[in-house]
C-alpha cells in the first residue's frame, strides 16, 4: 500500500489557521464533555498523529461519549461497532456475497471502512474478532479473500473498555495493545464540572445537537501540518533513551517496542502543533510518556505483587532519566505525572496557571 501524498492530504496550514481549526474541534467536543480539556486535546492529538486511541476507565465517566463527540465534530464517515461475544470478523472487515443477478461475488465493506471507527467495549469480543482490526490499524488496509482494499485518510480507531469488570471479557493481546498510540483514562469530573453537567445534560443529551465544525479535507491538512513539525536530533535521542529505559527497567519483563518510539515522536509533533510550536520539546515527550508507553509494557511478578502499576513505573523512569540540555518550557506544563493509573492527575495539554 502506498502512503498518501501531500497532494492527496492537502497543503500545510498556516499557524493561525491551524490553531483556529483545532480549537474549534476542541470547543465543540467540550459542549458534551465537561471539565476534561486535557483529555479532549490529547484525543485530538492522537488523531492528528495518525494514531489510534484506547479509552480505559470505569463505566459512566464518558468514554463512549468522548469518542462519539470527536467523531461528530468532523464531517466524515463514522461507524460504530458494539463489540459482543458473538461478533464475527466479517462484521468488522466485510464479506464477499454472491450476487445472483451478476453471477459473481460482490464485496460488502464492513464497519472498518470509515474515517473514524468507534469500538465500544472492545474486550467483549473474542480474540478472533479483535484480530480483524490488526491489519487496518497498522497498514491502513483490509485484505479479504485475497483482495486488498485501502482505507481513506484520516483513519482512526477509538476503542473503549472497562478495566474493572473482567468477567466474560477477553483481554487485548499485546500485539493489539501496541497498535494503540495512546491509552487514556477519563477520570471523575471535579464537583464544579459535575454540577455544570447536571444543567447541560439534565433535560437532553447535548450529543444529539452536536454539529460538525470540520471535515475530512481539513483534518488531512492538519495532519500534513503536523508532519512538518521539526524534531531536533537531541530530542529524538531522548525519545530513544526513554523507550530503551523501559526495556532495561528491573520492574518490567517486557519493554516498549520500536513502534512505541515512532508513535511517541509522532504524537509529540501533534502536541507541539496544538501548542502553537513548529518544534518538539523534551517536555512534550515527558508529558506523553505515560499515555503512550504504559499500556505497552508488562511488569514483572514482583512488581505486580508490590502493586506497582505500569503508569507508576513509566512515571518513575521519566523522573530519573536526565533531560537534554538547553531545553525550553512548553506553554502547557505537564505538571506532576500521575502514577496511580486512575486518571485523576495532570495530563498533557492541561493549561498551566500563569
Amino acid at each position: 500500500m502506498t502512503q498518501p501524498t501531500w497532494d492527496e492530504l492537502g497543503a500545510p496550514m498556516p499557524s493561525d489557521e491551524f490553531r483556529a481549526a483545532s480549537d474549534a474541534i476542541v470547543t465543540n467536543i467540550e459542549q458534551v464533555i465537561e471539565g476534561k480539556t486535557a483529555t479532549v486535546r490529547l484525543a485530538l492529538a492522537v488523531l492528528l498523529a495518525e494514531g489510534h486511541l484506547l479509552i480505559e476507565d470505569v463505566p459512566g465517566v464518558g468514554k463512549t461519549k468522548l469518542a462519539k463527540a470527536l467523531a461528530r465534530s468532523i464531517d466524515c464517515s463514522v461507524r460504530r461497532i458494539q463489540f459482543t461475544p458473538d461478533l464475527l470478523p466479517s462484521d468488522v472487515t466485510g464479506v464477499s456475497v454472491y450476487n445472483q443477478e451478476t453471477h459473481d461475488f460482490e464485496f460488502k465493506p464492513g464497519a472498518v471502512f470509515a474515517n473514524l471507527v468507534v469500538g465500544d467495549e472492545i474486550n467483549r469480543a473474542s480474540p478472533k474478532t479483535q484480530s480483524a482490526l490488526l491489519e487496518s490499524m497498522e497498514e491502513r488496509q483490509v485484505t479479504v479473500d485475497g483482495t486488498t482494499y485501502e482505507l481513506r485518510t484520516p483513519f482512526m480507531v477509538i476503542a473503549t473498555q472497562n478495566p474493572i469488570e473482567m468477567e466474560g471479557t477477553y483481554p487485548l493481546p499485546e500485539a493489539q495493545r501496541d497498535r494503540f498510540t495512546a491509552r487514556i483514562a477519563m477520570g471523575y469530573p471535579d464537583p464544579g464540572s459535575e454540577l455544570a453537567m447536571l444543567d447541560a445534560h439534565g433535560a437532553s443529551d447535548p450529543l444529539q445537537a452536536l454539529r460538525p465544525v470540520s471535515d475530512a479535507a481539513t483534518v488531512r491538512r492538519l495532519i500534513t501540518t503536523v508532519r512538518d513539525v521539526h524534531v531536533a536530533d537531541p530530542v529524538k535521542q531522548y525519545a530513544v533513551d526513554l523507550v530503551t529505559a523501559t526495556r532495561e527497567a528491573p520492574d518490567l519483563r517486557l519493554g516498549a517496542s520500536p513502534r512505541a518510539t515512532l508513535q511517541l515522536v509522532r504524537t509529540a509533533r501533534a502536541v507541539a502543533a496544538l501548542d502553537g510550536r513548529d518544534y518538539v520539546l523534551p517536555d512534550d515527550l515527558q508529558a506523553l510518556a505515560v499515555p503512550v508507553l504504559a499500556h505497552r509494557i508488562i511488569p514483572t511478578a514482583d512488581a505486580q505483587v508490590a502493586r506497582r502499576t505500569t503508569d507508576a513505573i513509566v512515571a518513575d523512569l521519566v523522573h530519573r532519566l536526565p533531560l537534554p540540555h538547553d531545553r525550553q518550557r512548553p506553554t502547557y506544563d505537564p505538571g506532576p505525572l500521575d502514577g496511580t493509573g486512575n486518571g485523576n492527575g495532570r495530563t498533557p495539554f492541561e493549561p498551566r496557571r500563569r
